[in-house]
């Protein structure tokens, strides 16, 4: 995953045990396009079989929004943001997860707003955020969407008024869908399909909130980087 930061944000870094970590921009070394990297592990003190998940960029910690976690079993989580104000060196419990869960993605919300959520065989539910209560950081969650055994939630976003759900396919294939195109539903249902999956496209590996002047870039499991512009890829059909 890209993201975009100034040097004084913080990144809350969630791994697939659930834990959050601290780290400030400023500490991750800067490098060209072509370099390797640092290993997080040399930033962050993580566990045993412990990786990360998904990180969020924040730029201050400020009463108000709610950090919205999901899993790829359809469990969404509420949290007041100022929980995660006080930075550990070891890390704290973000979300408590059964054997087989993980988490998958993570935003910031205010109550008016709402949630979308997409699994990999492209079901979509939009639900209000007013709908999943405010918990402890300890706590495991509601079911925001029911997935099916063999399928798994790939993507969830907090829908602004500007943006567009961008869909983009295991071979390669996307596209933009108007949010509303997407019925508001209340959280804990099927949803409704958010696209028609054949050999040809592949199943749905993201779903991604976008706004007309961003840049999308599409990483390819073999290192392959591919740089385009938004406004090329058509407003659709949610199916």
């Amino acid at each position: 995953q890209l993201y975009i930061a100034s040097t004084h944000s913080y990144f809350l870094v969630f791994t697939n045990k659930g834990r959050l970590f601290w780290l400030k921009v400023h500490e991750i070394p800067v490098g060209m396009p072509s370099a390797q990297g640092k290993a997080i592990v040399n930033l962050l003190a993580l566990g045993p079989e412990e990786k990360v998940a998904t990180i969020l960029p924040v730029k201050e910690f400020v009463p108000g929004p709610s950090l919205v976690m999901a899993t790829s079993r359809g469990v969404v989580k509420k949290t007041d943001l100022m929980n995660f104000s006080r930075p550990r060196s070891g890390g704290l419990i973000a979300l408590g997860l059964v054997q087989g869960d993980e988490l998958v993605g993570v935003a910031l919300s205010q109550e008016e707003q709402s949630i979308l959520m997409g699994t990999r065989q492209g079901q979509i539910i939009r639900f209000p955020a007013e709908q999943v209560r405010d918990m402890g950081r300890g706590a495991r969650g509601v079911r925001g969407i029911k997935v099916a055994e063999d399928d798994r939630v790939v993507g969830m976003e907090v829908l602004r008024p500007e943006g567009t759900i961008l869909t983009v396919t295991e071979r390669g294939f996307g596209k933009r869908t108007d949010p509303t195109k997407y019925p508001q539903h209340n959280r804990g249902g099927k949803g409704v399909k958010g696209l028609h999956i054949t050999g040809r496209n592949g199943p749905v590996v993201k779903i991604l909130q976008v706004v007309e002047d961003d840049q999308i870039m599409l990483v390819t499991d073999g290192g392959k980087i591919m740089r385009i512009a938004v406004k090329g890829i058509s407003v659709i059909g949610r199916v």
